[in-house]
């Protein structure tokens, strides 16, 4: 007795076909995908600033078309009163970088939402209001992160920063990349934070 013929959308060739055009339609779209990822996260493109972006004014406004605070580069603002070429800026920020991952700052931290959640998130450190305002700010970062325990920021928590026994050098580095962080578009994370007291606020 012959066997009922098979339907053709129930072809072993139909689905052997099938999934390879899927394979390759998937594979093409992760590569178009892999490629604008690295031009969104590569400093200097449209989301991520460049590593001189230290050397300017960072403050948040409100994007009333996006619903959100976004971050703003402005005028000369060098950090530290030293305004530094792209190289110089990258070594700086990346001095700092390394420094957070040297120290385990994410043990504590998170930074860019990623890490543990015992201490604030860093994402925005630069305009946090603990700061003050804008023309102490650095002083009291420099100073916070040299001695923590003298300097303690505990906003009602109770909770101190250990001391790490950050060297001038890796917190100037550690307060240049947390600048440099604080200027990149993080479609508003963190949600309704708010900023230092800036120059031209209301």
């Amino acid at each position: 007795m012959a066997s009922p013929p098979v339907p053709w959308w129930a072809s072993e060739s139909l689905w052997k076909k099938t999934a390879i055009w899927v394979t390759a339609i998937m594979l093409a779209i992760l590569i178009f995908l892999s490629f604008d990822t690295v031009n969104q996260i590569t400093a200097g493109g449209t989301r991520v600033p460049a590593y001189s972006a230290i050397n300017q004014r960072i403050y948040y406004r409100l994007d009333r078309t996006r619903g959100y605070q976004v971050p703003v580069i402005g005028d000369a603002a060098p950090l530290f009163g030293a305004l530094l070429g792209e190289t110089d800026a990258e070594a700086l920020v990346t001095h700092g970088k390394l420094t957070v991952q040297a120290k385990n700052c994410m043990d504590c931290h998170t930074l860019l939402g990623n890490g543990a959640y015992y201490a604030p998130d860093l994402t925005k450190a630069w305009l946090d209001p603990g700061w003050v305002d804008e023309s102490v700010r650095e002083k009291l970062m420099l100073e916070f992160l040299l001695d923590p325990t003298a300097n303690a920021r505990t906003f009602g928590t109770g909770r101190r920063m250990a001391h790490l026994g950050i060297t001038e050098p890796e917190a100037r580095g550690v307060i240049a990349f947390l600048k440099w962080m604080a200027a990149i578009d993080t479609n508003g994370f963190p949600a309704e934070f708010p900023a230092v007291a800036q120059a031209g606020d209301p």
